[in-house]
């Protein structure tokens, strides 16, 4: 290629990594970057480039507790042929300064196509940058993201999603295909295929494959009966029909129940509900909801038919089991003021000082 065509084909991205972002995410992305880059493995800065930008030099902390030291200031973001921010660990509360938000905001401006690596979709959100657009998110995040944006459209059944000119990935190995998409439509096929076997991985999977995710712990091979099944789990406050879900996965209804039949042995209709009772079941053992608010959460809104199906499946009642999982006091057991006993812990004396329980003699 001539030096113009070079430039016009040049793949450039610039990295703004979350405080506590995903080690994994972020490495594999920039890999198939480099095994793209340059004939062989001399991972020379060929057909692409990248850079880690920050508003200093401070280094920042992955969720692995590695760091690492940006390598370019922010800048003009005009650049890069996008920018990639890639999120980890929520309970950063501010993962970017103000500084890094106004360059995305800016970015945006300038059309900068934008992608949301893991929960950097969640940076992007917060920031305003995905107002009215779809967004790809992690089948373990996908209700906590439409509770926080209910402006944007939360997608976890897929495993990353182009909209315009923003892409967002469920993260993991998710990053790999968005770099692997990104490399095809700029470098070519076979150029993609060469960093991918390279990196050991066999195939790059579409943007519409399911997220790896097997609700009700059943290992359906047809990738539309998982991904059936993810939307059915990040459904379940309001279930869909069986023929909004076959719409979504690009089947007819007959043809969902079929599938549904040849891998899973059940119908969708059927899966659906137990589905539902099993994660009713789950909080019922593990949370103090109120059985309205449970029912209700599962998508039984009526409190006497969400008790019948429950004795239906499990044989016990929602009340009737958690009282039985309820852990009952050892009569048997001594007394911690018994004589000769001491249970080795500290109490509070009545004026709340700490003081350690004495062995009687």
């Amino acid at each position: 290629m001539s030096d113009g065509q070079s430039a016009l084909r040049r793949l450039r991205i610039g990295f703004v990594l979350g405080r506590g972002f995903t080690l994994s995410a972020f490495s594999l992305f920039v890999d198939t970057l480099r095994l793209a880059s340059d004939e062989g493995d001399r991972s020379g800065r060929v057909h692409c480039d990248w850079e880690v930008v920050g508003a200093t030099g401070h280094l920042v902390r992955s969720s692995a507790g590695i760091e690492i030291a940006p390598t370019a200031s922010l800048g003009d973001p005009r650049r890069f042929s996008h920018i990639a921010v890639v999120g980890g660990l929520l309970r950063e509360t501010d993962p970017v300064d103000k500084a890094t938000l106004d360059y995305l905001a800016s970015a945006a401006r300038a059309e900068i196509p934008l992608i949301g690596i893991c929960t950097g979709t969640f940076i992007l959100a917060r920031a305003g940058l995905l107002k009215g657009r779809k967004a790809c998110v992690s089948w373990f995040h996908a209700r906590e993201f439409g509770e926080l944006f209910p402006d944007v459209a939360a997608i976890g059944d897929r495993l990353f999603l182009v909209d315009g000119n923003r892409i967002t990935c469920s993260g993991g190995a998710g990053a790999a295909d968005v770099a692997a998409f990104l490399v095809e439509r700029h470098l070519g096929l076979s150029v993609k295929q060469k960093a991918l076997q390279v990196l050991q991985i066999e195939r790059a999977r579409a943007a519409s494959d399911p997220q790896p995710r097997f609700p009700l712990d059943l290992v359906a091979e047809d990738h539309r009966v998982r991904r059936a099944l993810l939307i059915m789990e990040q459904s379940m406050t309001e279930p869909k029909s069986i023929c909004a879900i076959a719409k979504r996965c690009g089947l007819s209804t007959r043809a969902l129940e079929r599938v549904f039949g040849d891998t899973i042995g059940m119908r969708p209709n059927q899966a659906y509900v137990q589905l539902r009772l099993r994660v009713a079941r789950d909080l019922v053992l593990r949370t103090r909801k109120s059985m309205t608010e449970i029912g209700a959460d599962t998508g039984f809104p009526h409190s006497s038919n969400f008790s019948r199906r429950f004795k239906e499946a499990f044989a016990s009642s929602p009340t009737a089991l958690r009282a039985s999982a309820r852990p009952k006091p050892d009569r048997c057991a001594p007394k911690v003021d018994a004589p000769g006993f001491d249970d080795g812990m500290d109490r509070l004396d009545s004026a709340g000082t700490r003081e350690r329980a004495i062995e009687r003699q």
